[in-house]
């Protein structure tokens, strides 16, 4: 029975010491290889995309997809099964999905946005309600500022599935203006005297032309649309510049802006 059992032992070291020499050999080779990649990679993400978030991402992510690709390796030159290793883990994964739903979603939607870059830190955007400056992007949420210096962080997974305007892409906008004048003005001569503002002012593109139109009958007034375009840094001065522009030179005119008023007529009953 002893020298049975020591027959069996030197056929099973036999059988098992290769495999952990060649495993531990398999091991650190990997280990190595893994490293120099991840080196490279690194570098090719820097040179492609500064944004610290989404490298940091990408690089995680390859770090333990190239680890498990090394693990899995060794257990298979050890003889473990790997199709139940994998099994286990996919349970596992299931499990932690279902409790983790809401944040995966948030993950998910980060991934999108740092991928494919619907805006960028210092965009101005408008989504889920709110207006501001993009500050941060996490590969959970991102982070607004308003230009009341209020921040908003916004969970990614709403914003990859929801509209999102971003005003920062074009390099000019157009101001949009609507100015009322009084029942009786002179349309014409009150649109000269708004094209002659755009037209000492140089931040004011001449191509396309600002335009001047009788836009609607109001209750009490004449309402004239103005449209002219600009740089887009310069879109907010250009507004408020011309409104206070044409509130002056409609004064020295003579030219109305009416108020709201009503007319009431008082019929008297014949005794």
């Amino acid at each position: 029975m002893t020298d049975t059992l020591i027959q069996k032992a030197i056929e099973l070291a036999y059988e098992v010491v290769p495999r952990i020499i060649y495993a531990l050999v398999f091991y650190f080779v990997g280990k190595f290889i893994v490293k120099r990649v991840l080196k490279s990679f690194n570098k090719i993400l820097a040179k492609r995309d500064s944004n610290p978030s989404l490298n940091i991402f990408l690089s995680g992510l390859a770090k333990v997809l190239l680890i498990a690709c090394l693990f899995l390796g060794v257990l298979a030159i050890l003889g473990i099964p790997v199709s139940s290793f994998m099994a286990v883990l996919g349970a596992a994964g299931l499990a932690i999905g279902l409790a983790l739903q809401g944040s995966l979603s948030n993950f998910a939607g980060g991934v999108l946005i740092l991928l494919f870059k619907p805006f960028k830190v210092n965009d101005v955007v408008t989504a889920q309600g709110h207006t501001g400056t993009v500050k941060r992007i996490d590969i959970l949420y991102t982070h607004i500022n308003t230009f009341d210096n209020k921040e908003i962080i916004i969970p990614n997974g709403n914003l990859a599935n929801s509209d999102v305007v971003n005003m920062s892409t074009q390099p000019t906008r157009r101001a949009d203006l609507t100015v009322g004048v009084a029942y009786g003005t002179n349309i014409k001569k009150a649109r000269e005297i708004i094209l002659g503002i755009f037209e000492k002012d140089e931040r004011v593109h001449k191509d396309p032309q600002p335009v001047v139109f009788l836009n609607n009958f109001g209750d009490s007034s004449l309402d004239l649309v103005i449209r002219a375009w600009t740089n887009a840094e310069t879109l907010w001065p250009v507004y408020f510049d011309t409104m206070e522009a044409i509130n002056t030179e409609f004064e020295n005119n003579n030219i109305e802006i009416p108020f709201p008023q009503r007319v009431v007529h008082q019929v008297k009953e014949e005794a």
